[in-house]
């Protein structure tokens, strides 16, 4: 059993073939191509006690590519060597990673992160014993609209400054807080200068000022707002739930964007069955969201599609909630994600290693099958390939932990470990 199978597809660019210059070094580490040599890396990361390379044929030859006492090297904004540290190549800059342990930056592929306003009457009186429903979405509603341009992207980029301090390095966001044409397209027009990974999400309820009439909504979400929103995003999503959108709603809301050029991802079984996996497993969605409530037949489904199931334990945690059966899931062949959920409501934290200790806490993961969600599997989920790894080529987003081994994240809860992080290769923790 492995820690999920992420699914073919096109590499974003040539893999790199090895270089004369390191070739003894093969049977220990990856190389690059002569236009890459390793004798011109910018910066080398040495003496790491234990790299997740999240590449199967390095190191220990397990899903996670572990490499003990391994090194690093980076030019401009790629790996380009990775390896054992006494093999590792020449470089005037070097970092002594002191003995611990670096892994790829986390990926956290579902957040909704454009939001006003504040739910903490909300999350008290649900810990106190009143259940979450979506319609707690509403109070969000009315602060967002409320909030300025700056006001919206000033709390923005004050939770990935946070995210970023714990080691994400990529993450995905969501408009859904507006719910009209204007306040939805200047979510996701302020989300864009911040990130690649933007999501339309005009269906994550159905909007006050429709409350009486559902499908002028949907005709809204489909027409007018889609093309305003387009542009700006790379994903279409929809909350498929009782409270917000039906299986045939969602089905019209991901098919007109996918018309425009949007990829479908969905909000699926989080809070009862229905037929949200089904669907995404239907319109080769890049991620089915939540998965708390499956039946075999979903779990079958996804194990035989390209579709990833993100699991969000935030939510769990934060609204006493089922928790997902990962183990299920991965017993099943099915690709997982570990995100945050981050929002405003039902998982207001931006910690992917909180996330990581409540999946193998509460979830039946193991330590190296949640860190590979959080790095490759939210890879998968965006369907890219330059990020969630360590190899030559890809993207150089690192995270160094104060601790010799990944299993610290699980084995020392809600302890401040990531002290380093590289993005594109520079150092920005």
């Amino acid at each position: 059993m492995t820690p999920g199978r992420p699914p073919p597809r096109p590499a974003p660019e040539p893999a790199p073939t090895a270089d004369q210059a390191t070739e003894d070094a093969m049977s220990n580490a990856t190389t690059v191509s002569p236009a890459h040599s390793a004798s011109t890396a910018s910066t080398l990361i040495t003496n790491i006690a234990a790299l997740v390379t999240n590449d199967p044929s390095l190191g220990d030859r397990s899903p996670l590519g572990l490499i003990q006492d391994a090194a690093v090297a980076i030019e401009g904004d790629r790996v380009v060597w990775t390896g054992d540290h006494s093999k590792a190549p020449a470089t005037d800059n070097r970092v002594d990673a002191g003995g611990r342990a670096v892994l790829p930056g986390f990926v956290d592929s579902h957040s909704h992160l454009v939001f006003a306003g504040d739910r903490t009457q909300e999350f008290n009186a649900r810990m106190s014993g009143r259940a979450y429903s979506a319609g707690g979405i509403r109070t969000t509603v009315a602060a967002t609209r409320a909030a300025s341009d700056a006001e919206l992207e000033q709390n923005l980029t004050r939770y990935l400054a946070e995210a970023l301090r714990q080691g994400t390095t990529t993450f995905e966001t969501k408009s859904g807080y507006g719910l009209t044409v204007e306040d939805e397209a200047r979510a996701l027009r302020i989300a864009v200068a911040h990130t690649e990974e933007v999501t339309y999400l005009g269906a994550h309820i159905v909007s006050p000022d429709h409350a009486d009439d559902p499908a002028a909504y949907v005709s809204l979400v489909t027409g007018e707002m889609l093309d305003a929103c387009a542009p700006y995003a790379r994903w279409i999503d929809v909350f498929c739930e009782k409270g917000a959108f039906d299986g045939d709603q969602a089905r019209a809301i991901l098919t007109a964007g996918r018309a425009k050029g949007l990829h479908p991802r969905i909000h699926a079984n989080q809070l009862s069955y229905g037929p949200g996996v089904q669907l995404a497993v239907e319109l080769d969605a890049a991620s089915a969201d939540h998965c708390t409530h499956l039946t075999d037949e979903d779990v079958d489904a996804l194990a035989n599609s390209r579709t990833v199931a993100t699991l969000l334990p935030g939510a769990e945690f934060s609204t006493r909630a089922a928790w997902p059966d990962a183990r299920r899931l991965l017993d099943a062949g099915v690709t997982v994600a570990l995100s945050t959920d981050c929002n405003p409501g039902s998982s207001f934290t931006s910690s992917v290693p909180f996330c990581v200790a409540l999946a193998v806490r509460d979830m039946g993961m193991t330590p190296d099958e949640a860190v590979w969600s959080a790095t490759a599997g939210g890879a998968a989920a965006l369907r890219r390939e330059d990020i969630g790894r360590l190899t030559p080529g890809a993207r150089a987003d690192l995270v160094l932990l104060d601790a010799p081994s990944h299993v610290h994240l699980a084995y020392r809860p809600g302890v401040p470990l990531v002290s380093g992080v590289w993005r594109r290769g520079v150092r920005v923790l």
